[in-house]
């Protein structure tokens, strides 16, 4: 017997951080490659991302690999909305090679990040919604607080 789909809410994760830089700066680190690569799937200190694709306008896509010791990650999805230097929203999903048995990563999902200035500061609302489990939802809180700590250090140029 399958267990009924949970509720939307149950698998929507918001987070809210306000980082040390203006909202110019902020959006950059998300949207400029080299950039990306300082922060982005670095929670896990091993982790050397590389973009292989990012095209930057609603429709375009973007690739990420994260080599490991046997095979790889690849982040992949299709922006939906580009509004600098406010709003970004994409498609987030994930597919290791060599699959690995029985390591769930969960379907197709859409991030939201909303940027608002805080008068030389920038308050981040990051939305990420269609998680599918509480197992999904809770392994991503933890990657995007790992991944936010490594965006305030970069933004505020602790990190080289």
């Amino acid at each position: 017997m399958t267990s009924p789909p949970m509720a939307p809410e149950t698998t929507t994760l918001q987070m809210r951080r306000v980082l040390n830089a203006p909202r110019e700066r902020v959006w950059a680190a998300w949207t400029q490659r080299e950039q990306l690569e300082e922060w982005m799937c670095k929670d896990v200190p091993a982790h050397s991302p590389k973009y292989v694709e990012l095209d930057l306008r609603p429709g375009g896509r973007y690739a990420m690999e994260i080599p490991l010791a046997e095979g790889k990650y690849v982040g992949h999805g299709v922006f939906r909305e580009v509004t600098p230097p406010a709003k970004l929203v994409f498609t987030w999903s994930w597919k290791r090679i060599p699959e690995k048995p029985g390591e769930d990563l969960g379907g197709e999902s859409v991030v939201t990040v909303e940027l608002f200035d805080r008068g030389g500061a920038t308050e981040m609302v990051l939305t990420h919604t269609g998680l599918g489990s509480c197992s999904i939802l809770e392994d991503t809180r933890t990657g995007w607080t790992g991944c936010f700590e490594v965006l305030a250090s970069v933004l505020e140029g602790r990190l080289a």
